[in-house]
Order: C-alpha cells, then sequence, then structure tokens
C-alpha cells in the first residue's frame, strides 16, 4: 500500500519548519498526525485536507505543534491497515469496515481483531453510488448482470459493499466483467465507451462524478426492493438514503444506501493530542473552512460526532464530547 503526502499537507508542514531560527528546536517538539484518506477523485481526500489544514498549527484554532497531513490512499481497509501497523496515525473509515476490523466479524473473520481501533469521530454519511452510462440499459441492479462493472480498488470500503449489493440480487463477480478501478479512472473508462457501470460509496456531489455527468450522460441506479430491505435488517450498518435530483447534472432523484464515514485512529495515540485535535475539530475556525470548503463539510458537527459509533472513542475524543455535553 502507498501513501502519497498532498502538496496541502506538504505546504503546511514546511511553513512550520521554516519558521524563524529555532526552527530546529520546533521540529523536535512538533507531533506529526497523519490522515489516511481515499482516491483522489473521491470525497475522503479533500474532506482530509481541509481538516489537516484546519487542525495544524498554521490553520485556524490549530493544535499548538501540530503537522497534521492528508494522505491519499486506498480507502477504510488500507488506512485501518496503516494504522494497526503504525504506518499512519490515522485515517478515515466507513462504519462498517471499523466495526468489522474491531470486532474481528465480516470482512476480517478469521484476520484478527483490531482491538486498538479506536474513534475520534463520525463525519457524515456516506452514500452508495452506483452510476452507469445512460445508454447501458442498467435500470435496475439485476441488470448489472453480464455488463462491465468497476467495483472499486481492494482495500477499500466501496469493494466491501459492491459485494454485499450485487450478493442481495444474487450477482457475483463471475456474472459481471469486473474492474478494480477508482471513480476518476472509471468516469475516463466509461466515457471512451469502454465501462458500463461503477461502484463508488463517498459523500455526495463527488467530484469524478459530477466531472463525468458534465461530458456523458449518466444516470444513477437505485438501489432498493425487497433484496435491499432484508439487506437493511441483516446489516445495521447501512441506512437508507436519497440522492436528490440534479445533484449530478441530469440525474433525478434516486433511493440508495448509505454508511457513516468515520475518522479512527489507535488507543495508542496521545490522550491529550488526541483531545486537542478533537476540539479543534470542532472550533469556530475549523467550522468556517469546513462550511466553505466542501458541500459534505456542513455536516461534520457535534451533533453527528457521536452518532452510529460501533467501536470505542478514543479516550481523549471522549473527554472532549463528555466536556461539550454530548456524550454522557
Amino acid at each position: 500500500m502507498a501513501f502519497s503526502i498532498t502538496r496541502r499537507a506538504f505546504t503546511a508542514g514546511a511553513a512550520l519548519l521554516a519558521a524563524g531560527a529555532g526552527a530546529g528546536r520546533a521540529f523536535a517538539q512538533q507531533a506529526f498526525f497523519r490522515i489516511g484518506t481515499g482516491g483522489t477523485s473521491g470525497t475522503y481526500y479533500p474532506i482530509g485536507g481541509l481538516i489537516a489544514n484546519a487542525i495544524s498549527a498554521t490553520g485556524p484554532n490549530g493544535v499548538q505543534g501540530l503537522v497534521a497531513t492528508a494522505v491519499s490512499s486506498n480507502g477504510s481497509v488500507a488506512n485501518i491497515n496503516a494504522i494497526q501497523s503504525g504506518a499512519s496515525e490515522s485515517g478515515f473509515s466507513q462504519s462498517d469496515v471499523a466495526f468489522w476490523a474491531h470486532s474481528g466479524t465480516g470482512l476480517y473473520e478469521g484476520k484478527g481483531k483490531v482491538e486498538d481501533l479506536r474513534l475520534i469521530a463520525t463525519l457524515y454519511p456516506e452514500t452508495l453510488h452506483v452510476v452507469a452510462r445512460a445508454d447501458a440499459g442498467i435500470k435496475s441492479i439485476a441488470d448489472l448482470k453480464g455488463k462491465r462493472v468497476s467495483i472499486d480498488e481492494p482495500g477499500s470500503g466501496t469493494i466491501v459493499d459492491a459485494r454485499i449489493v450485487l450478493g442481495a440480487f444474487g450477482i457475483t463477480e463471475k456474472d459481471i466483467s469486473p474492474e478494480h478501478l477508482k471513480p476518476g479512472p472509471s468516469g475516463e473508462k466509461m466515457r471512451d465507451g469502454a465501462l458500463d457501470a461503477f461502484f463508488f460509496v463517498g459523500g455526495f456531489p463527488a467530484g469524478a462524478i459530477t466531472e463525468l455527468a458534465a461530458s456523458t450522460p449518466i444516470t444513477l441506479i437505485p438501489v432498493e426492493g425487497p433484496e435491499v430491505d432484508k439487506l437493511l435488517g441483516e446489516y445495521k450498518f447501512f441506512s437508507a438514503n436519497t440522492v436528490p435530483a440534479e445533484t449530478y447534472k441530469g440525474v433525478p432523484e434516486i433511493k440508495t444506501l448509505a454508511v457513516a464515514a468515520q475518522w479512527v485512529t489507535s488507543a495508542k495515540q496521545p490522550d491529550d493530542l488526541v483531545y486537542n485535535i478533537t476540539k479543534s475539530l470542532y472550533s469556530e475556525g475549523t467550522r468556517k473552512a469546513l462550511d466553505a470548503g466542501h458541500a459534505k463539510g456542513k455536516q461534520i458537527t457535534l451533533e453527528n460526532a457521536i452518532t452510529g459509533a460501533g467501536i470505542p472513542f478514543h479516550a481523549g475524543a471522549e473527554k472532549f464530547y463528555k466536556e461539550a455535553g454530548v456524550l454522557k
């Protein structure tokens, strides 16, 4: 798994390191806090950049001495693996993947529990997008049989949920021509007529889908019906969700599913550090940056922070939420 530091994160760190003749001493006192996000064309990446900028010492109401960096990755599973191995201090994950990892069930059955995984905050709903070319003749999940479909890269949360949804309709990867691409490359292949549909789990509007819809007629496939009703009963981390009309050009309102986007870390991270990071996340300056920076930023609120936890809170985050009166 490869991580790459964003230009935005590098700039924040460089600004701190260049500050005055005492830069060498300051470096020794700084805390570096990586945030594993996802592919650059998804929602995790820009949200991670906004948060990293806001909570870094150079950001609005940032944490003193902190250099936070947003890091691109393969997504939820990859981020949790990086936290477990010590390759990253924190990362974003779908709530279902975080639950499976901590409990050693589902995707993590037989792989052992990630017992040190801890929650910093629930961020916003992540919507299951099933994007298809408008001329591909796909009106339902069942119509994906025999089609060229990207289910995302191994290590992502999307691939897990894509397999669950396909399975609910009796479809396996043998029934489709599977590709393993992020939304950006999927959109490029769809524009070229080399792909019929792709799955993506993330907050809307997703940049890659917005860009695709601006140049190519697309549709979103509804994820509903008795198969989905049964699935909702079986997998409690799913919830019903709606994508409003014209979220993407020419696409009407559709019913689908959602999980929660969560910011997770390790219990090994210092309590004071995570407390200050959590406090900074809900500061007035960060609020302004999130509201202005991305549509999903508006949903990162103190009230939503403790919803659908699924795994234990980090002690530092828990202390802040209790002081803020949102957690007993």
